[in-house]
């Protein structure tokens, strides 16, 4: 590490301003800082130092979303194995099948190892579609801007991939980041400046232009055109005929968006996220009590012609992306609300939102990504409020 820290250094000049590569400054930059800490101190008081830098922050998120790619893994494969089976084929097709083929890997829904790599064969193109156009935005807007790349775009290039179906065209994918890089972060000035989750701003830009593709909600497309309908998408037709158990359910055996199907997954997530201080657990908490208290709200109401009035809130937990919402994309520092009281609100309108949409439009039987940007919507304001109460109490004080 000696030797590639003295080759940075001697390497740098060029990159500084005045320097014959000085326009890529930002690459050599966000390299650096990958590989070592940043270098540069205050020298002056005042200045707070903490080992929690942006860099170590988004790392933890990285790995909290770890559990959720696992899964994302091998659920996939496993409902792709499964669809095949079902057909009676011993092999999948395409370029997956050939390279199951060449690893010696047939149609094995109970094998981990033939889940996990065909599953990966799903996953793995999408995601490396949206780092290498999401981050060449990144790069772009960087250099004509002259500022650093920010670590962020990593969380988000994992995020994306996890809340789309992985039957979702390639092109679909790149055309997706790109909008919620460029519209949902970029336009607004950048890092810190958004007001929206970019991954949402990506996944509702792709929801209402190809609602067709876009079907990880509703209806999981698996292989040589099958498609089978998630718990939820049933429980729209009828609360009382599913295919899956709710353990299924929480555990992640079901169909759905790549990443959002395991509950005890995003449980995992929460847990980490929860204990390095990296998310607020009063987000979390005010999202699942919103939630809970509207579901039993409509459960006592009741309706003849609406299944989704009789779901209790432990379904709509581990259906949809409901976990997968509230512990990633609610806590976002950035979008969400900052204050510790408007954060109880902004949760608790995220929670409502999203029962409000499941249950009162039975049409769209998902409604976490509509009721997270709803919530993005009303953070600033939200804050506002609480900020202008505490001034006014600060002057009262003086008077």
């Amino acid at each position: 590490m000696k030797v590639l820290r003295k080759f940075l250094d001697s390497q740098e000049k060029h990159f500084q301003k005045g320097g014959k590569l000085e326009r890529l400054y930002p690459l050599f930059e966000a390299t650096d800082t990958l590989l070592f800490s940043e270098g540069v101190v205050t020298r002056y008081a005042s200045h707070v130092r903490d080992a929690l830098d942006l860099k170590r922050t988004m790392t933890w998120v990285v790995i909290a979303l770890i559990p959720c790619v696992i899964m994302a893994l091998y659920n996939t494969g496993m409902q792709a194995n499964t669809a095949l089976a079902a057909l009676g084929k011993t092999g999948a097709e395409g370029w997956r099948g050939a390279i199951l083929s060449l690893l010696g890997m047939g149609v094995d829904p109970g094998g981990l190892i033939a889940n996990m790599v065909h599953g990966a064969l799903y996953f793995f193109p999408i995601y490396l579609v949206t780092v290498a156009v999401g981050g060449f935005w990144e790069v772009l807007f960087a250099v004509i801007r002259k500022h650093e790349i920010n670590e962020g775009f990593f969380v988000t290039s994992l995020l994306f991939p996890l809340i789309l179906p992985p039957s979702i065209p390639l092109w679909q994918v790149a055309l997706g980041i790109s909008f919620g890089v460029v519209f949902g972060k970029e336009v607004f000035g950048g890092v810190g400046m958004n007001i929206f989750n970019p991954a949402l701003v990506a996944r509702a830009f792709l929801f209402f232009a190809y609602p067709a593709q876009i079907s990880g909600d509703k209806v999981w497309l698996a292989v040589d055109g099958v498609s089978r309908a998630t718990p939820l998408a049933e429980m729209a037709d009828s609360a009382m005929h599913l295919s899956a158990s709710w353990m299924d359910a929480f555990l992640g055996f079901i169909p759905g968006s790549m990443g959002e199907t395991s509950a005890l997954a995003c449980l995992i997530g929460a847990a980490i996220l929860l204990v390095t201080g990296i998310a607020s657990w009063r987000i979390m908490l005010s999202v699942v009590v919103g939630m809970t208290a509207v579901s039993l709200l409509f459960n006592v109401i009741g309706s003849d012609t609406n299944p989704m009035f009789a779901v209790s809130p432990l379904w709509h937990f581990v259906l949809g992306g409901f976990a997968f919402g509230t512990v990633f994309m609610a806590t976002d520092p950035v979008s969400a609300a900052m204050t510790e009281p408007g954060k109880y609100i902004y949760g608790l309108l995220i929670g409502i939102m999203v029962i409000l949409i499941r249950v009162v439009n039975p049409a769209f039987p998902e409604g976490m990504m509509l009721a997270i940007l709803f919530g993005n919507l009303f953070a600033a304001i939200i804050d506002r409020i609480f900020i202008n109460a505490n001034i006014k109490r600060r002057l009262l004080r003086n008077v």
